[in-house]
């Protein structure tokens, strides 16, 4: 088993949820988050910012911002984590900044609260 993490836009998240279940995923987390990338932003003027420079701050205008974004979170049998993978991937991907990101994670073990099972049966 492995858990995908997928950040995403919050508008795409419709699509998001449609390739899930395309993908033979129906049961998955959403989060609101807010982050960002990298970007382009100059980090001496982010620690200026960060500082209090106004200067800085007025510079570096909406290039330090935090973002809403989603964060969807599934765990999915091993021989569906490609599956899912290009999935979010084809519905996310336009090619501009801000697309997202995918993590794929071991995940050592699941339980059903509700009956017991274990493994690979508590997730599908």
């Amino acid at each position: 088993m492995k858990e995908v993490i997928a950040v995403v836009r919050m508008n795409m998240m419709n699509k998001t949820k449609s390739a899930l279940n395309d993908a033979g995923i129906d049961a998955f987390f959403a989060h609101e988050a807010q982050g960002r990338g990298k970007g382009f932003v100059n980090t001496a003027v982010l620690e200026g910012a960060e500082s209090g420079y106004e200067e800085a701050a007025a510079v570096l205008g909406e290039k330090g911002k935090l973002y809403p974004k989603r964060m969807v979170t599934a765990v999915v049998p091993d021989r569906l984590v490609s599956d899912v993978v290009e999935a979010i991937t084809r519905v996310n991907q336009t090619g501009k900044p801000g697309d997202g990101k995918i993590f794929v994670m071991p995940m050592g073990d699941a339980v059903r609260v509700r009956t017991g099972e274990v493994g690979e049966k508590a997730v599908v």
